[in-house]
């Protein structure tokens, strides 16, 4: 039975990705940080197979502590400060956990492995925000990185020192630069699932108003489901490798704002929108798309679910939702 740990196993794409592994047979193990997580019990529900440990990015002890405990074939490192918007404010927290979090993990793999530096295989959750001021249209995996907040400099750090540790220490180390990914399990502070929950209270009639910030800035969005098939897919891989993994199409805040009233049957959605300009950010990722034509064809991966789909799942979940808290 092969074995797995993932960091920031409460997230979307840590409980999708141990949904999978334990699919395929896995002995799965999920780092959790601080006594009595809130989140602990999301895990125990939502994928009761998971055995959890306690740990920290920040903490290299607590890292080789869990290593020895799970004995892991394969690292998935989702752990980050994770909200773009965030960064700004917690410039130095975003880059301790963020960056330097990568840094401790890799550093505790080498230690745990020792004369065999890649009999752990290890996933980074690298990110299209790394792209920022875009160079290329699409982007992939040879495009310059430009990044344009204090999380994608965090991430282009993470993902320059997984090729780092892979060149110099022949790791099987694998970066998935992932592009936008969303499901009903997102966090309430991005933008689909503010929108997916603000248009489900609009049509029950419990708020009139959605404020929102760019409804111009363009992104390329894809299910977390599919996305992290792609992260699995990349450690069986006999030779370790960075890939694009991304749907090819772009949809503006506006368009997604259109898809997720038409889902509710509301035609008029304007007349719900109001703008703020306090949620614009103050260096805009204006365009990105994303090339995952390597992933096509090294991995065989390609997503399930296009746009307009994901949208629905995720209103048609939230209207399921209220709906019951309404009973």
């Amino acid at each position: 039975m092969p074995r797995a740990l993932i960091t920031g196993i409460t997230g979307q794409d840590g409980l999708y990705l141990s949904e999978l592994l334990l699919r395929e047979g896995y002995e799965v193990y999920g780092l959790i940080r601080g006594q009595n997580n809130p989140k602990a019990d999301l895990v125990a529900r939502e994928v009761p197979g998971v055995q959890l440990l306690t740990g920290d990015l920040t903490d290299l002890s607590s890292l080789l502590r869990a290593l020895r405990v799970a004995q892991p074939d394969e690292v998935y490192n989702l752990g980050a400060v994770s909200f773009v918007a965030y960064s700004w404010e917690q410039a130095a927290l975003t880059t301790e956990v963020t960056a330097t979090g990568v840094l401790n993990i890799l550093e505790a793999i080498r230690l745990h492995s020792g004369d065999d530096p890649s009999r752990i295989r290890f996933y980074q959750a690298s990110s299209s925000e790394m792209f920022g001021k875009v160079q290329d249209v699409p982007q992939r995996e040879s495009t310059l990185l430009w990044p344009r907040s204090p999380y994608g400099v965090a991430k282009v750090y993470g993902h320059y020192m997984t090729i780092n540790y892979r060149e110099s220490y022949g790791m099987h180390a694998s970066s998935g630069i992932l592009f936008n990914h969303e499901s009903p399990r997102r966090g309430p502070e991005f933008v689909t699932r503010k929108v997916s929950m603000g248009v489900a209270a609009i049509k029950l009639g419990l708020r009139d108003k959605l404020t929102m910030g760019n409804l111009d800035a363009r992104r390329d969005w894809g299910f977390a489901g599919d996305y992290v098939e792609a992260m699995w897919r990349m450690l069986q891989q006999p030779t370790a490798s960075d890939f694009v993994v991304a749907t090819g199409e772009t949809h503006s805040v506006r368009e997604l704002l259109e898809c997720a009233f038409r889902v509710a049957g509301i035609d008029d959605w304007e007349q719900h929108i109001d703008q703020d300009k306090s949620f614009f950010r103050p260096a805009e990722v204006d365009l990105l798309i994303g090339d995952a034509s390597r992933a096509r064809t090294v991995l065989g991966w390609k997503p399930s679910v296009d746009f307009e789909g994901l949208v629905t799942m995720m209103v048609e979940a939230d209207l399921r939702r209220l709906h019951d808290a309404q009973r």
